[in-house]
């Protein structure tokens, strides 16, 4: 074998191994439709959210305001498998702040989660885009789940008032 191919081989190694470890910074695991590259959260941040977004080839349109709105159905919650990654607001997802994560409400928005068995409710804001499970119509941080009762069950019929 030729001293120049042997070299062009090894160079050829080398950037592969270089390209194998640069990806290896971080694994990419995608939070949300809006999860990019943001460094503080800001109204432009915001302003994005409020596009309309595809996940699954489900088309979803963010509300403009949370007022008036209401809904029942299935909610989860979500913690530690998240804790520290982006939210589709930008910021980094807390599992102990009082945050959720809603198909359509608009980012920053303040809803009330009532759970419809025990009556215990809790004011959390809308910080994420989900959940995309079938039948589910928000998603809790784990410290509002706990306040409502259902972090064993892992889920819970509630009730969402927007309040603004």
């Amino acid at each position: 074998m030729p001293r120049r191919y042997s070299s062009c081989v090894l160079l050829c190694l080398a950037f592969a191994t270089l390209l194998l470890l640069s990806a290896c910074g971080r694994p990419h695991v995608p939070l949300s439709p809006f999860s990019k590259k943001k460094t503080a959260v800001s109204s432009r941040a915001s302003k994005g959210t409020q596009r309309p977004y595809t996940v699954r080839g489900v088309r979803y349109y963010p509300l403009r305001s949370a007022a008036g709105f209401s809904q029942k159905g299935r909610a989860s919650w979500y913690g530690r498998r998240f804790h520290g990654r982006r939210t589709a607001c930008g910021e980094r997802f807390n599992m102990y702040a009082m945050t959720c994560a809603h198909k359509r409400l608009p980012m920053n928005s303040r809803v009330r989660v009532t759970n419809l068995r025990n009556g215990k409710s809790v004011v959390v804001r809308v910080n994420d885009r989900g959940p995309f499970a079938r039948g589910r119509v928000i998603d809790l941080s784990y410290a509002a789940a706990k306040k409502l009762g259902f972090v064993r069950a892992g889920t819970a019929r509630v009730r969402i008032t927007g309040l603004r």
